[in-house]
């Protein structure tokens, strides 16, 4: 059930975390919690999705706050480490943040950065972490297709696990699968922005563009949209976060925990990389895993302590909440 307006606006509390490391191009996540019957919810779109999109992310909040998840089929998930666009140097000192981890996904294809680059910091992931350890690399759909045929052949030296939305656009992806096939590059595609910001998320599916899909509870709608979705696409998922507090986070995990199949690691440790959260107890992995029952804690928590001291004010509370408003209006 959608709440009113008043209703929602009156828990609501927009708040700005700083980040440890900058990360998708933000130094301070700004997001809003609410709190419903069923426990807290988040609404933290990024600024540049307008109202039609970021709609989807109050439905998703909304979901954990005044509805139910569904049953969980395991009592953990496993989490990976997330390594930003950082110089080589740093490498270690931010995978030392993620206990446990043994999946790491990194950043590349920053903007003012080079394949060199990537390649610098990837081998660094693989030179602290080790042969054992599964390597994923996360373009965010920067790269042409022949950039991405360049870089993940480099990349591919480092036995990628995948390689994440490498372009932007679906037929680009398929171009893309079919060139590394043809050259002998052993790396899968997985599709990220041409799920959860397409009108249609099948599509990737259907023209044969990406080898697994990965969702996030946020931007599909919530978590009970997401599971059809994945069902719907009949490929591998992963479940990742859109740079949630542990609100946003304890909802991917009710996700992963809820589908039938699960083979990969979830991009469900980026609290790590906030250097402030919203929980008294921060969702982040221990032994490389994070729990439901802990997950499902954090939104039923009686109090939110790290709220305090975070909450924003003035223009940016009243930008935040307008926008809830605008969104709100498109959901009722």
């Amino acid at each position: 059930m959608t709440p009113d307006l008043p209703e929602l606006l009156g828990s609501a509390t927009p708040v700005a975390l700083p980040m440890r490391v900058r990360f998708r191009g933000v130094d301070v996540r700004e997001t809003v919690l609410f709190r419903g019957p069923a426990g807290w919810g988040e609404f933290g779109p990024f600024p540049e999705y307008a109202d039609a999109e970021a709609a989807r992310w109050l439905a998703a909040g909304v979901g954990s706050a005044w509805g139910n998840w569904p049953e969980p089929v395991r009592d953990a998930v496993e989490v990976n480490a997330t390594v930003p666009a950082v110089g080589p140097e740093r490498v270690a000192a931010v995978l030392a943040g993620f206990d446990g981890c043994r999946t790491v996904k990194v950043k590349v294809a920053e903007r003012g950065q080079t394949v060199d680059d990537d390649v610098a910091r990837v081998a660094e992931v693989r030179a602290v972490m080790g042969a054992a350890v599964q390597i994923r690399v996360d373009a965010n759909a920067a790269w042409s297709v022949g950039q991405a045929r360049e870089a993940l052949t480099r990349l591919s030296a480092f036995d990628l696990q995948y390689a994440e939305q490498p372009c932007a656009e679906v037929h680009e992806l398929a171009e893309l699968r079919v060139l590394l096939a043809r050259d002998g590059v052993d790396v899968p595609i997985a599709a990220d922005e041409s799920v959860r910001r397409a009108e249609d998320p099948l599509r990737v599916a259907r023209e044969g563009a990406a080898d697994l899909v990965v969702a996030k509870v946020a931007p599909l709608g919530g978590v009970e949209s997401a599971l059809r979705i994945v069902h719907e696409c009949g490929l591998p998922a992963v479940v990742s976060s859109a740079l949630d507090t542990s609100v946003g986070i304890a909802a991917g995990v009710a996700l992963a925990a809820a589908l039938p199949e699960l083979d990969y690691a979830c991009g469900l440790g980026t609290v790590g990389l906030l250097a402030a959260d919203v929980a008294d107890r921060p969702l982040v992995p221990v032994g490389g895993l994070i729990t439901v029952a802990d997950a499902r804690a954090v939104v039923s928590a009686a109090e939110q302590p790290g709220l305090i001291g975070h909450e924003l004010t003035g223009e940016r509370r009243d930008w935040w909440l307008q926008r809830l408003t605008r969104c709100h209006a498109l959901l009722t």
